[in-house]
């Protein structure tokens, strides 16, 4: 019976992308002049997972690019090779080729990155060079009289004996790949051993009943041999026995000196993704075993609630003690449904490290193209986040790290001349205040240039010319999209797109920015989150005969206005005097076709929110009760709504939609008239 492998694939896949993260941390971690033999060895059995894993998925152009990395990488930790930075650099570029070489079978699509060729051809050229340390005819070791440099080179015998586990064929291991890895070591004899099958009633098509002899001749060490079978040593019995013949001796060919090189076929050559972003959102997310055992005990509490309600809906007559025991049940029912809740959230946490770990390749490529020396400091990556902001918020902050190597450190010349030390340092920091997490971007550079910001803000019609703003008004001008102080257009910079995109993509996430930077001493960015984008804080109100729900982040104050506190600008717009601020009003009513019992401002409530750190009234009829509420996705159930964000279901089982104020200040049209009135 055949097994569909695909069933296990998704596993492959994220096991791998871990291996490649692990890869790239230790690279650029590791030091040239005396790199680490752990950090060698992991390294290497990243690569030999991923080797292997692809090859019983038959995923064999990663499996063949991924063996050259791992013959590289053997000769390096067996000492027969001395790492050099130009390994690094190829072993780098490797571990991109790879995701996106898994990226691309992950989304089923073609992958032809011209990047591949030249990297077998780098690695290739490699192997075939001189594997020894010490290469050079003064360092060459003293030959002894009674050997030659085609000594013999004693092979050993070892009898393997493979007892396949039940389970191997369903967890998607094939015996046969393992053999024919394992004949690569050496000459290879498999013996079938006598089957010991079940009666035909209770036979399993998709168990394993047999075990095989394995004889193999080889000069490679145990370890290397136990390699092969690394993906079901816990699985399966495996036994080794080395034979110990006399005249063992046996003459080795000149092959040995061969590097080995991968053939493969046009069709097999690497595939890559059309030009879309196949970076993996996964599907899935590991949970720690503590999590889970949490999730089972709040259910089993839950269990028991539920049979003591119904042991009280059975019976016939209502007692006073019988209404306490109720009123006692629905308590825990409502506590223990509380827990299970933030049980069920924590699950979805996820430290941010996940987030941080793209960082340190960002910076050094980055910093090595411009000639600039930076460290990179990461603080809080045990704080933890919903694995959803989690992967929305990572573009930005690479956008944010990207302008701080770009614009904010200065190279070491010049940072030596303002009395700098020559490296610079980037600090990512993440930490936890009351609900929200907070991230925070510096760096210790120049900092923002106000009068060329104010310049280039007057030049575009941003501010008038004679205008003076104090420096933090200045600084939020960079949000203005299309701005730039950039003088030319780079790769990295300079278009003026890019800062409008990050504050936006963070304001939809319902978190905020703030800038602050000294000229001459670096700067800062810090976003707030919510911890999670299923569950928010809201305040219900109500519109005529409709009840919305306003995030409570988003609240600034609410308040009833007298009349003369109220400008009227023209029939459409109306601001109201909010002590040193004007204040524009949105009626909400009219925005969303209802009708309402306060039409006029005086005659209602308005609640002020905050809108890119400037204020929006809305014009509500009453303010209810405060809750936390489930989100649930309106465009995965219906369609995008303007001025929405998302529904939600309340207690006595109604649906409420959830305002996203952002979107409803564009939907009523008065983004720019606080500036204006002001």
């Amino acid at each position: 019976m055949e097994i569909d492998l695909s069933q296990f694939s998704q596993v492959f896949f994220e096991e791998s992308l871990e291996g490649l993260a692990a890869m790239e941390t230790e690279l650029l971690a590791i030091d040239i002049d005396d790199p680490d033999d752990e950090a060698i060895n992991t390294i290497f059995r990243a690569a030999h997972s991923i080797k292997g894993g692809s090859g019983t998925f038959g995923f064999n152009g990663v499996a063949n690019f991924t063996h050259l990395l791992e013959t590289l990488l053997d000769e390096i930790r067996d000492e027969r090779r001395v790492m050099t930075a130009d390994h690094v650099d190829i072993l780098l570029n490797s571990v991109d080729v790879l995701r996106g070489m898994i990226d691309a079978l992950m989304t089923e699509t073609e992958y032809s990155d011209p990047l591949l060729q030249v990297l077998e051809q780098r690695l290739n050229e490699a192997l075939a060079s001189s594997t020894s340390p010490a290469a050079t005819a003064d360092t060459a070791p003293e030959v002894m009289p009674s050997q030659s440099p085609n000594a013999a080179q004693v092979k050993h015998h070892w009898q393997i004996d493979f007892i396949a586990g039940e389970d191997i064929l369903k967890c998607g291991n094939d015996p046969l790949l393992m053999f024919t890895e394992l004949k690569q070591l050496g000459e290879l004899t498999v013996t079938l051993l006598p089957v010991d099958a079940p009666e035909l009633l209770s036979f399993e098509p998709e168990n394993c009943y047999l075990s095989w002899q394995l004889d193999l001749l080889t000069d490679v060490s145990l370890d290397k041999i136990k390699e092969v079978f690394d993906w079901v040593a816990d699985e399966c019995k495996i036994d080794y026995l080395e034979i110990v013949e006399p005249e063992a001796v046996i003459e080795d060919t000149q092959a040995a000196a061969v590097a080995p090189a991968v053939s493969r076929s046009p069709q097999e050559a690497a595939k890559t993704p059309a030009a879309s972003k196949a970076k993996a959102e996964s599907g899935s997310i590991r949970v720690s075993t503590d999590k889970i055992d949490t999730l089972i005990n709040m259910v089993g509490e839950l269990v028991i609630t539920q049979a003591m309600l119904g042991q009280l809906g059975q019976q016939e007559q209502i007692t006073q003690e019988s209404m306490l025991m109720l009123n006692l049940g629905l308590e825990q029912l409502a506590s223990h449904t509380r827990d299970l809740q933030e049980s069920v959230m924590q699950i979805r946490m996820i430290p941010i490290s996940f987030a941080f770990s793209r960082f340190p390749r960002l910076v050094r490529d980055i910093s090595q193209k411009q000639g600039k020396k930076v460290e990179l400091i990461l603080k809080g990556e045990d704080t933890e986040l919903d694995k959803t902001v989690m992967e929305k918020i990572v573009d930005p902050m690479v956008h944010l790290v990207r302008n701080s190597l770009d614009h904010g450190l200065e190279k070491p010349d010049v940072r030596v001349a303002n009395g700098k030390s020559e490296s610079g340092n980037i600090t990512l920091n993440a930490y936890h205040q009351g609900g929200s997490i907070v991230i925070e971007i510096s760096d210790d550079g120049a900092g923002l240039n106000t009068d060329k910001i104010l310049t280039k803000a007057r030049e575009k019609g941003l501010v008038g010319r004679d205008e003076e703003l104090p420096d933090d008004m200045i600084h939020q001008l960079i949000f203005h999209p299309g701005f730039s102080t950039a003088d030319q257009v780079s790769d990295l910079s300079g278009r003026g797109v890019g800062m409008d995109v990050v504050k936006r993509n963070i304001h939809s996430l319902n978190g905020s920015i703030d800038l602050s930077s000294t000229r001459g001493h670096g700067s800062r960015f810090t976003i707030r989150l919510p911890l999670t984008l299923a569950i928010l804080d809201g305040q219900l109100i109500r519109i005529g005969e409709h009840i919305y729900v306003i995030p409570l982040v988003s609240i600034y104050e609410s308040l009833q206005v007298k009349h003369e506190k109220v400008n009227r600008l023209n029939e459409e717009h109306e601001l109201i005097r909010l002590r040193d601020d004007y204040v524009p009003i949105i009626k909400v009513y009219r925005e969303f076709n209802h009708k309402a019992d306060a039409t006029e401002v005086e005659n209602g409530l308005v609640m002020v929110v905050e809108h890119n750190n400037s204020k929006v009234g809305l014009l509500v009829d009453e303010l209810m009760a405060q809750q936390q509420v489930v989100i649930k996705n309106l465009e995965d159930n219906y369609a995008k709504i303007p001025g929405i964000s998302g529904a939600t279901i309340l207690g006595n089982g109604t649906v409420a939609l959830i305002i996203d104020v952002a979107s409803l200040v564009e939907l009523a049209g008065i983004g720019h008239n606080k500036e204006h009135a002001a």
